[in-house]
């Protein structure tokens, strides 16, 4: 396995605090962290049943790092790890995963501000991978995940998602949320992939589902919270007549969406969001990732902002083709933000009248993380 982006991050990070790195589940954080153990006997998972005995019973190997995996499924996880680092720290380095949002599920208890540093891992990018057109083709049919990427192989990679999705609903999210009805849940997550890139109807799927309008947005909720979509709300003020409300949704997993534009356009989000994720966990940036739409049906699919500036405008293409009119008229009311198409298919990058930059697929994405 390749090194993965984080890992100079988290060898720097330990030497200060705790580490907790979050992310979706089988993105390769278990894998990732065990690179930091110096033996086995320092890997305690919360869901085998001998190492969740030495966990409650606090008999922790002699190791120079403990990963605790999977912890934040014990409720009362957060006590339990502020009195680890407390009596530990600074002799014993920390490290603590987790497919759910380790920074959200806080079950009560005593606060851990100022003991640890939070890191999202992602699937694999293209830069990750080597940047390649044959790279490029494999991520965008087989997603970013690693055993479906490099399995090579879409037969597996479509059984890989199934079980996925059966053990993110009947594992994960059972273990972390009072969800009764898994069947109408597990509807919910079929129903989703076919929606990106459009404003979510919550009273759509409600009306599709047979669902109250509460409790679809409450699941929403708890499938971001476990690293199965994100969402992006709107970019805009009323000066620009943007809708205010609705978002987007977008899955980790984009080899779920079947539509090819459709499948492009979340793998662009997909790797913007790490960009942003990657600025924001290492370097502190507070960088935001939207899209804009107006009243009168302009779109343009990504607006990147920081500190409620815009600093890049992002439209998909599959094929090569004029620039989109709705990323320059916002690119004239923003000149100093850059603009970007990117396409699939494009013979050669180049700047048109309006400062509009169109790039492959491969050359824009090769530059993020």
């Amino acid at each position: 396995m390749m090194d993965r982006y984080l890992a100079a991050q988290i060898s720097d990070d330990l030497s200060r605090k705790m580490v907790f790195l979050g992310g979706p589940r089988q993105v390769g954080k278990t894998t990732l962290a065990k690179e930091y153990l110096v033996n086995k006997a320092g890997y305690l998972s919360w869901d085998i049943a001998s190492h969740r005995a030495l966990i409650l019973k606090h008999k922790f190997p002699e190791a120079p790092v403990w990963v605790f995996d999977e912890l934040h499924k014990y409720r009362r996880w957060r006590n339990y790890i502020k009195g680890v680092f407390d009596e530990f720290h600074p002799q014993q380095k920390i490290l603590v995963t987790g497919s759910a949002r380790l920074d959200l599920y806080r079950f009560g208890g005593d606060s851990l501000q100022g003991r640890y540093y939070y890191l999202r891992l992602h699937p694999f990018s293209l830069k990750e991978i080597g940047g390649t057109k044959s790279d490029f083709d494999q991520l965008f049919k087989l997603g970013g995940f690693p055993e479906p990427l490099f399995g090579a192989s879409e037969a597996r990679a479509r059984r890989w998602s199934i079980e996925y999705r059966n053990r993110l609903i009947r594992e994960d999210i059972s273990s972390l949320e009072s969800i009764k009805d898994l069947g109408s849940l597990e509807q919910l997550v079929l129903a989703l992939p076919e929606r990106v890139g459009s404003p979510l109807s919550i009273n759509s799927l409600r009306e599709d589902l047979q669902l109250n309008h509460q409790t679809v947005s409450r699941w929403l909720d708890v499938l971001e919270r476990t690293y199965a979509i994100f969402r992006l709300s709107p970019f805009g003020s009323s000066r620009l007549r943007a809708v205010k409300k609705e978002r987007k949704h977008y899955h980790y997993d984009w080899s779920l969406v079947e539509d090819a534009g459709l499948r492009f356009e979340n793998l662009v989000a997909s790797h913007l969001l790490k960009w942003c994720d990657y600025q924001f966990d290492t370097g502190g940036r507070e960088i935001a990732l939207m899209y804009f739409r107006d009243v009168d049906g302009r779109e343009v699919d990504f607006v990147l902002t920081e500190r409620k500036k815009p600093i890049l405008m992002v439209e998909c293409k599959i094929s090569d083709s004029k620039v989109s009119k709705s990323l320059i008229y916002l690119k004239e009311r923003f000149p100093d933000c850059r603009a970007v198409q990117v396409c699939i298919d494009l013979k050669a990058d180049m700047i048109d009248i309006n400062r509009v930059e169109l790039k492959s697929a491969r050359s824009f994405l090769n530059e993020l993380i």
